[in-house]
């Protein structure tokens, strides 16, 4: 057996033993009576507040579907354990939870439990929402009682075998829910720290993304905030703000969340796309409030580094950049060039400057190359059309060679071109 299987082997034993201990005591739990009559919520200030809840936490986007109805659920989740479709949070009484009392609402975010008492699965990132205060959970609650009913009945999921097994989730928060309010930070902080912690810890649930996962797929409390892989994307972690080839400043990084774009970094691109259009629907305040605390987690700016004794260019192949400089000429150096006319427009990000032509792996820039940014009507400096069906793996490896080598001027990404085949193929899955 191999060190992976076995892990995986491990994993599966731990679920196992610890749910079944933990199912005696508490793996069902009591129904809590349907709500009647399914009255609509009226007060418009809760509302509001809701709404602004919801934008936070990004509640859209996992329970909608491409081109489905708002909150009516059904999109899958690929999880290392198999699929979990997200569930039907619009009032609609049959599918929804238009039965659903307040009790039962704060009991789901608290505790993942849901009002016919099955356990939720913790894709439902309740071990963040277990922290949020009351008066936010009765405003979504009030908020999504507001929508309109969906009838859309749930997906049923696909897990592996023991994982299906609902009760075995006991035993996972057994493990790793930890109720309640957050603590009281070790040294006195500003509001704009706490407001931002609380964000970020709670509502905004950020380290579901941007914290690795351990192998029964709990975040790992020793890696907070490292960074992670999501639908294929490399997601970059958020206490190496400072590591960047040119530093976050919090002003960039507020910029960044409330637009998508910071003009010396990268434009949001992949999973965080959406979330940047959500939080910018959020108030300044609260954006501020959330690079506030995530720039209080950077270690200082390094001072610069030492060269390297070897060159960057005797890392790449002189055919490959020949080959990819004129790609890059015919496709891309209209919007990127140093002198293209695009290339100012909307402060368009510097290819120089940007995330993933730095990073060590090469995992986002062939994402962004396959796939683009969709136009969404607001900004042309999101924008990038999709190569996956105009280049071959082996002219994107050679464009991105070429961008690397001479906007980045960084070494090589080792074989780049299965990288790219690699991906592609992921993708098709």
């Amino acid at each position: 057996m191999t060190p992976k299987k076995r892990k995986t082997a491990w994993a599966l034993g731990a679920i196992v033993v610890v749910g079944a201990a933990a199912a005696a005591g508490y793996a069902w739990q009591p129904a809590i009576p349907a709500r009647t009559p399914a009255t609509i919520e009226t007060d418009q200030t809760l509302i509001a507040q809701g709404a602004r809840v919801a934008e936070l936490g990004d509640c859209m986007q996992c329970h909608t579907t491409q081109n489905g109805k708002p909150y009516a659920g059904g999109l899958a989740l690929d999880t290392p354990f198999g699929k979990i479709y997200s569930t039907n949070i619009t009032p609609d009484v049959e599918t929804g939870i238009g039965s659903w009392t307040e009790e039962a609402f704060a009991r789901a975010m608290r505790e993942g439990v849901s009002r016919d008492g099955h356990l939720l699965y913790p894709a439902f990132p309740y071990v963040h929402f277990t922290h949020m205060s009351d008066e936010d959970i009765n405003a979504l609650y009030a908020y999504l009682m507001a929508r309109t009913p969906v009838n859309a009945p749930a997906k049923t999921n696909e897990l592996t075998f023991p994982l299906n097994f609902r009760p075995l989730v006991a035993g996972w928060n057994f493990l790793f829910l930890d109720k309640g309010p957050l603590p009281e930070p070790e040294e006195p902080q500003s509001d704009a720290w706490l407001r931002g912690r609380y964000l970020v810890e709670g509502a905004g649930h950020c380290a579901s993304c941007h914290t690795p996962m351990n192998a029964l797929g709990a975040e790992k409390s020793d890696q907070p905030f490292a960074g992670g892989l999501i639908d294929g994307w490399d997601v970059p972690p958020l206490n190496a703000l400072t590591l960047a080839r040119k530093p976050w400043t919090e002003e960039q990084l507020s910029d960044y969340l409330r637009t998508g774009i910071a003009s010396e970094h990268s434009a949001a691109s992949g999973p965080m796309r959406p979330v940047s259009h959500h939080l910018g629907k959020a108030p300044e305040s609260d954006i501020h409030a959330i690079s506030t605390y995530l720039m209080s987690l950077q270690p200082p700016v390094p001072a610069q580094p030492a060269e390297s004794p070897v060159s960057v260019a005797d890392t790449y192949d002189a055919q490959v950049l020949a080959s990819g400089e004129a790609i890059f000429n015919a496709s891309c150096a209209g919007c990127h060039a140093a002198s293209a006319p695009m290339r100012n427009l909307g402060q368009r990000p510097a290819l120089e400057w940007g995330s993933t032509i730095n990073s060590d792996s090469p995992r986002n820039a062939i994402q962004m190359t396959l796939h683009g940014n969709p136009w969404s009507g607001s900004s042309s400096a999101h924008y990038m059309p999709p190569f996956a069906d105009v280049l071959n793996d082996k002219q994107i490896a050679d464009v991105l060679s070429y961008v690397r080598s001479t906007y980045a001027q960084r070494p090589a990404w080792l074989e780049l071109p299965d990288r790219v085949t690699e991906i592609r193929k992921e993708n098709s899955r």
